[in-house]
């Protein structure tokens, strides 16, 4: 086996799922609380199923709505709906219960006290505020489905980690 890295130079992580279970409340949700905007819906109707890829609405590099560009792009999320999921009444896994698996998504943002301000405004539920905890300089919001949202400012994590080496 080759251990050439280089055949890996064009691989790109194109997006991360969450299985959703109404997907205008979570379009609504990511869409009008954190930005995304939706730049593809597939519907794959003998599956019973549609996915939905958002993207930040002022990401530079925003996908067209093509299969090609859709699954090619860098940092979408799909939001994934099994049809008729809604009427499930069981908790979606979040990954931060047990069992211990997927923790949660990480969106920065340029002014986190003015992020979370606005959050409480629109009503989000917090699961972590802004200042509590051993970490201060971070926010987890939780959106329709109760996935952790981490909210970030990039400029304040040096203080948060401290020096590290890459």
């Amino acid at each position: 086996m080759s251990n050439d890295l280089s055949a890996t130079d064009q691989y790109v992580l194109t997006h991360t799922m969450l299985r959703i279970k109404d997907p205008m409340r979570s379009l609504e949700f990511y869409e009008q609380v954190l930005g995304f905007r939706l730049v593809t819906r597939l519907d794959f109707e003998e599956a019973r199923f549609s996915l939905y890829f958002l993207q930040p609405r002022g990401h530079a590099d925003c996908a067209d709505g093509t299969m090609e560009h859709t699954f090619s792009r860098m940092g979408l999320l799909e939001l994934t709906h099994n049809w008729g999921s809604e009427a499930d009444d069981g908790e979606m896994h979040s990954g931060n219960s047990d069992p211990k698996g997927f923790g949660h998504i990480c969106v920065a943002v340029p002014d986190i006290a003015a992020a979370c301000a606005r959050f409480e405004e629109l009503g989000v539920r917090f699961q972590k505020r802004l200042g509590e905890g051993g970490m201060k300089e971070i926010a987890f919001i939780l959106d329709p489905d109760g996935y952790w949202i981490e909210i970030v400012q990039p400029s304040l994590m040096d203080g948060l980690v401290g020096s590290f080496k890459v």
